[in-house]
């Protein structure tokens, strides 16, 4: 798993995982297999799933990395406290699943709860299975 700063402002952790280290065989059975995690979680909530290259190929004027051959987001939330409205802004959460040919990209921004993000990490790096 990497740490790197997108766009200068955002943190984000990402990982490939080759298609012979998984046994995954597409995105769908990525995001179920995350799904499983957190409905099984005590507290999260997931919210949806997001077809964002479906999403950029369907406006006319889109930039699109042509080695993207399927790319979702699945949308969910830890939230059990909202100590204050600001809360909202960093809420909820993505993990981002790209079907790059060869291999997944796997990709979340950092959670601001420390026991989160290692949770979401384990989660990721589950996704390399074999």
């Amino acid at each position: 798993m990497t740490q790197s700063v997108l766009m200068d402002k955002y943190t984000i952790y990402s990982v490939d995982i080759t298609k012979e280290e998984t046994t995954f065989t597409d995105v769908d059975e990525i995001i179920a297999y995350l799904q499983e995690k957190i409905t099984t979680h005590p507290f999260a909530k997931e919210i949806a799933v997001f077809d964002h290259l479906a999403h950029t190929q369907s406006i006319a004027e889109h930039v699109l990395d042509e080695n993207i051959k399927a790319g979702k987001n699945l949308v969910f939330c830890f939230g059990k406290m909202l100590p204050n409205p600001k809360m909202l802004a960093v809420r909820p959460r993505s993990i981002g699943i790209a079907d790059m040919g060869e291999h997944y990209e796997i990709s979340f921004m950092e959670v601001p709860n420390g026991a989160l993000q290692e949770l979401t990490e384990e989660w990721v790096k589950s996704i390399k299975n074999k």
